[in-house]
């Protein structure tokens, strides 16, 4: 839903849009933190950095992003989001796939105890 909202141990999330196959995120990562190592069955991921410094992982790749560059993800690759710096991080994630809900995570590593049953 537009103007949903989150609080997660790594910083928030915000859904600024979304229709049939896609939603729009605004993720802010906070200084030092990390989300997990995660796939996705039903989407892939596009981030674009519009603050700070981003350290990603994609499918065991390392992958530096700074404002005005992005990331793809297809559907099932293993990711993660690093913010190594000392400033938060602020990207827009553009979500494309037959389904969008949270619950499409499958967490492979997890700083934060939510690893996937």
């Amino acid at each position: 839903m537009i103007g949903e909202r989150d609080t997660r141990p790594w910083g928030t999330w915000q859904v600024l849009d979304e229709g049939d196959g896609f939603k729009v995120k605004r993720i802010t990562v906070r200084p030092q933190s990390r989300l997990s190592y995660q796939t996705h069955e039903h989407r892939a991921e596009h981030w674009a950095v519009v603050a700070g410094r981003a350290t990603c992982v994609v499918d065991g790749r390392v992958v530096l992003a700074g404002p005005g560059d992005s990331v793809d993800v297809a559907i099932g690759q293993p990711h993660r989001i690093t913010n190594l710096e000392d400033e938060d991080l602020v990207l827009i994630e553009v979500q494309m796939g037959r389904y969008t809900g949270e619950d499409d995570i499958c967490r492979l590593e997890d700083d934060y105890g939510r690893l996937s049953a």
